[in-house]
């Protein structure tokens, strides 16, 4: 959800958020009350905007006889979707368990919207992965007969092993076809939901100790929406992804001079290009209805004009930074042909034969959508426009020719009309100037008069809400078939003037009414798309004004996190300071770590294989090497793209790199140990095959035992042999892997997926875990669901079947 505009101030104070503007779909705390149950049925606010209807039945993007289910479902609650992170190691396991357990524990719970099951697969989602619940989020924290299935979607969403996603955000990832060895840009990406579905697929083949060819960089304009990207995606625990921050339609070539000395490099690479690229824009956000209801007294037709600029030059960008063959997803979650069909025809026009729309319908055949419209109108201060010779000469800096189906500007066309003077006095039903749609077609709306677009447009994709209960969304996939035409472009001067007049213009007729706010509608929206994103940490959707946003969404906690875009700076044209080159302010460097003692005592300690490459690979995010905290993992894709980028200068502003893999312990006895750096939970599963030393195997109840209560003296394992053994290990970190039988392995360490395995600290006396409680949670859980089946299997195993889990006590790690 992140963006491509300017960033600028924090609005973390805006006076909406103070307000804290009524959620719709919540009930006061009258009627929620058993005590109020004789009051009046509780009744939502009017979900009705006559703007909205008008314009979209004008537009045709349901056939007429399906408006009424269409609204009707636009008007219900969103039901809660998630997916299984396939990565996880135990995501058969959680499969498994809303397969075998909830589909049938819930059957009897009431629905909604007529669906028969409480839950459900999504059918065009592969393997089973996506789910679908026809329980709303209100629904869920405040009925107990869903007590067990509401703690299982927080606990499992907080471990990382689920994603609380919209479904119809999840589709644009599944169109781009991502291979193990692509080289992938989400151009604006936070929170990071698509960015968490493209790291999965490109891991999807990888084996244990293994990391893909591939790689995956997901840029946001905003640092703080970058935080909470790179929050959602150490979930991954991956090696192969860089955070970036920058303006997606400004996001740096990175092409090495051409007298660069190329024998300096031990790569090939002389620019960053990408096999496939997803563009999911800022746009108006009118297909997240269900989600953020409050927009339905904030929507109006000027929402979309004045994002439609930027979404051409984020998408142009995009190809741009495309290899030749390569595919590129635009998507947006409004259901505008200004933000959909026009852009997608605007980038064909440009790009000429280079690039084409591909036709997708056979892929995903599940998923219910439908074609994109190939005629559409533009609405305009009261009047519908079906031609650019209809735009009067005084809003020709607001109404583009790319808007319209042909794109034919002004010079193209034979100028009739531009002198005649349209009505600038039409009001809506709240009394603001243009935002009503007159009902009665004028002269220039007769059908003979309509343009038709000349690409195969109905070779895009619109979803909508009544076809399966979901959102609304748009997509279009596209392929570069052959380098882009060289087009002469105008100065940065130039492209600043046009690019803040037409936004600034724009923005004057996407007024919103705000009955409790003593700011003026067009302050509000102006503040909305020219400042800096909205903080994350804000409450959720509902309680914001109009907010031009990108599709994706965050859905990992009780509360929808707030939907934001980038915005424009308010500055003089010809005036944009670029950062200096390096030096990236409030951004930690990246720097090779090739400290030979360090390195040398973290391979040593723990027996590390000689065949795990380290030179290169390690990096730190501290340029003081005598104060180095953490040290980071990466990729031979990622060095690859790191060298590039110092080759070029650093113009790739990076807020994130690469897999934590060795941490600094400060803890007390940490200063005793040979080696001062223990390996995190989140490296462990890549560096454990090559570890020789330092390691324990546990049987089940041992390993339980120490899951349970965290710290455990030698003397205290159930296994004798097993305590002395720790007690003769080396004073540090060590890991300890549970048996797969109940006795503990004698064998040489033999690691593959299904390995189970944790950090601990050995010290005097005692074991001690270096995992989070919650973490320690859901692992005894998923053990106790795990041998509850081999012993319903075998009628043996009883390790796990014998207590509560659950009580997990707080660790310091």
């Amino acid at each position: 959800m992140g963006g491509g505009g300017r960033g600028g101030r924090s609005r973390t104070q805006r006076k909406h958020f103070r307000q804290s503007r009524e959620n719709v779909w919540k009930r006061s705390k009258a009627d929620e009350d058993p005590s109020s149950a004789q009051n009046p049925s509780w009744t939502p606010f009017a979900t009705q905007n006559d703007a909205f209807d008008l314009y979209y039945k004008e537009q045709g993007i349901v056939h007429p006889q399906h408006w009424e289910q269409f609204v009707s479902v636009l008007r219900t609650p969103l039901p809660a979707t998630f997916r299984i992170n396939s990565s996880s190691q135990f995501s058969d396991d959680i499969r498994s368990q809303l397969e075998n357990d909830f589909v049938h524990s819930l059957r009897d719970e009431v629905v909604e919207g007529g669906e028969t099951e409480a839950i459900r697969p999504l059918l065009w989602y592969p393997g089973n992965f996506a789910w679908h619940s026809n329980f709303s989020r209100m629904q869920l924290r405040k009925n107990q007969t869903l007590e067990r299935f509401h703690e299982f979607l927080k606990l499992e969403n907080e471990i990382g092993n689920i994603t609380r996603q919209e479904a119809v955000s999840m589709v644009p990832p599944l169109f781009l076809d991502v291979h193990s060895d692509h080289f992938v840009l989400d151009m604006c990406a936070a929170p990071g939901s698509k960015t968490f579905q493209l790291l999965e697929i490109i891991h999807q083949s990888t084996k244990a100790g293994s990391l893909p060819d591939g790689m995956v960089i997901a840029n946001d304009v905003d640092v703080q929406r970058c935080n909470l990207l790179i929050h959602q995606t150490k979930r991954m625990c991956t090696a192969n992804l860089i955070v970036t921050n920058h303006e997606a339609q400004h996001f740096p070539g990175c092409r090495l001079n051409r007298n660069y000395e190329r024998m300096e490099l031990d790569h090939n690479m002389g620019q960053l290009l990408f096999d496939r690229v997803l563009c999911d824009v800022p746009c108006s956000g009118d297909g997240t209805l269900r989600k953020a209801p409050d927009m339905w007294r904030k929507w109006n037709t000027g929402m979309g004009q004045g994002l439609h600029n930027l979404q051409v030059l984020i998408a142009m960008r995009g190809l741009s930074l495309l290899k030749n063959g390569g595919r590129m997803v635009y998507s947006t979650c409004s259901m505008n042909p200004i933000e959909n069909e026009a852009v997608v025809a605007e980038l064909l026009r440009r790009c000429g034969g280079s690039v084409k729309l591909l036709n997708v319908s056979s892929e995903l055949p599940q998923l219910i959508r439908r074609p994109g419209l190939k005629k559409w109108k533009v609405y305009d201060k009261g009047t519908w426009l079906v031609s650019y010779k209809d735009v009067p000469k005084f809003r020709r800096s607001v109404i583009l020719p790319s808007m319209f189906p042909s794109g034919r500007g002004h010079q193209d066309l034979v100028d009739s009309s531009c002198n005649v003077d349209v009505g600038d006095d039409t009001t809506n039903v709240n009394g603001n100037a243009g935002d009503g749609i007159q009902a009665v077609e004028n002269s220039v709306m007769a059908e003979s008069a309509g343009e038709v677009s000349d690409f195969p447009l109905e070779h895009c994709m619109r979803i909508v809400p009544h076809d399966q209960n979901t959102g609304a969304f748009f997509i279009a996939v596209l392929q570069k078939v052959s380098p882009l035409p060289a087009i002469p472009e105008k100065t940065k001067t130039e492209i600043d003037e046009q690019y803040v007049k037409h936004a600034n213009q724009s923005l004057n007729d996407a007024q919103v009414v705000d009955t409790n706010s003593t700011e003026s509608p067009r302050e509000e929206v102006l503040e909305a798309v020219l400042e800096e994103n909205v903080d994350d940490n804000e409450p959720n959707t509902e309680d914001l004004e109009f907010i031009p946003v990108t599709c994706e969404e965050q859905d990992s906690k009780e509360t929808q996190e707030p939907k934001n875009v980038p915005k424009m700076e308010k500055r003089v044209p010809g005036k944009r300071k670029l950062q200096i080159q390096g030096k990236w302010r409030g951004v930690d460097p990246v720097v090779f770590f090739k400290d030979e003692a360090i390195i040398n005592s973290i391979r040593d300690f723990y027996g590390i294989n000689v065949h795990f490459p380290f030179d290169g690979h390690l990096v730190t995010r501290n340029s003081d090497v005598n104060h180095v905290k953490r040290i980071y993992y990466i990729s031979k894709s990622v060095k690859d793209v790191l060298e590039l980028n110092f080759n070029v200068g650093q113009q790739l502003k990076i807020t994130s790199i690469g897999l934590k893999m060795f941490e600094r312990q400060t803890a007390r006895e940490g200063t005793s140990a040979p080696c001062a750096f223990r390996i995190s939970s989140e490296g462990l599963p890549l560096i454990l095959p090559y570890i020789t030393k330092q390691i324990l195997h546990a049987s089940p109840a041992d390993f339980k035992h120490l899951l349970q209560n965290k710290d455990v003296k030698f003397a205290d394992f159930m296994d004798a042999e097993f305590g002395e053994k720790a007690a003769n290990l080396m004073p540090g970190c060590c890991v300890v892997i549970m048996s797969k039988g109940n006795s503990v392995d004698t064998e040489p360490l033999q690691v593959d997926e299904s390995t189970i395995a944790i950090g601990c600290w050995k010290g005097r006396a005692r074991l001690s875990v270096m995992v989070t409680a919650m973490d320690c949670q859901e692992l005894l859980e998923r053990l106790l669901i795990r041998f509850d089946t081999e012993k319903a299997s075998s009628g043996h195993v009883e390790i796990f079947s014998d207590d509560v889990v659950g009580d997990v006590q707080p660790v310091q790690e």
